[in-house]
């Protein structure tokens, strides 16, 4: 199956602006792909306003968030791959989801398949936390 996470970030922007919410996106600057303006990322990482008002041609896809936005000034086209998007939540109260590594969801196909053969005698990793 594909990635839900592109679904996943559409359905909670639009749960955001439906809300009156603020939507922002918190993104691994360092992820290849990411086009961002130099100098805005801070330990590579950024966090963006994708609210209409803050953004012009907003585009989410399958793959990518792109859009154009005016810093100092400027205004700075983007393009975002959906494995770089961290977070996506509101400003106002901190609302939305932190998403998981993509690294694992990056795989070949068949990988899995090749796991299975494989007799592992690894303990399970769940634990109780009281």
């Amino acid at each position: 199956m594909t990635s839900n996470k592109p679904y996943l970030i559409r359905a909670l922007y639009e749960w955001l602006v439906d809300n009156d919410a603020t939507p922002y996106i918190m993104v691994d600057a360092t992820a290849p792909g990411v086009d961002i303006p130099p100098g805005i990322d801070k330990d590579g990482q950024v966090v963006l306003n994708i609210a209409a008002r803050a953004v012009q041609g907003l585009e989410m896809t399958h793959t990518h968030i792109a859009f154009s936005a005016r810093f100092n000034g400027a205004s700075q086209s983007l393009y975002i791959p959906i494995p770089s998007v961290l977070a996506i939540y509101s400003m106002e109260d901190g609302e939305g989801m932190m998403f998981a590594d993509d690294t694992s969801a990056q795989q070949e196909p068949g990988q899995d398949k090749k796991k299975a053969g494989k007799k592992t005698s690894a303990k399970p990793g769940l634990k109780i936390v009281k």
